[in-house]
C-alpha cells in the first residue's frame, strides 16, 4: 500500500509541535465545467517547530498521533520567512 503524500501551505503554527496545512484541490464542476477550488485542512506533526505560516510543505500520512493529527511534515519546500 502506497503512503499518501500531499503538498500544501501552512496556515497556522500556533500549536506546539503541530501545524495546520491547507491543501487546495482545483477540479471542474461536473455539470457546469467551471473550476471549483476546494480547500481541506490537515493537522500535521512538526517535531522541531520549524514550520511557520506561509511555508509550503510536503506532508505524509502516518499512524494517529492524537485525536485529529494523522500527518507528519516530511520537508519544507519553500520557506516564507528569512529567519
Amino acid at each position: 500500500m502506497a503512503v499518501k503524500e500531499r503538498v500544501g501551505l501552512v496556515v497556522s503554527d500556533k500549536m506546539d509541535k503541530t501545524v495546520v496545512v491547507a491543501i487546495e484541490n482545483r477540479s471542474p464542476h461536473i455539470k457546469y465545467g467551471k473550476i471549483v477550488v476546494r480547500t481541506k485542512r490537515y493537522k500535521a506533526h512538526d517535531e522541531e517547530n520549524k514550520c511557520h505560516t506561509g511555508d509550503r510543505v510536503r506532508i505524509l500520512e502516518s499512524r494517529p498521533l492524537s485525536r485529529t493529527k494523522r500527518w507528519v511534515v516530511a520537508e519544507i519546500l519553500n520557506s516564507s520567512s528569512a529567519t
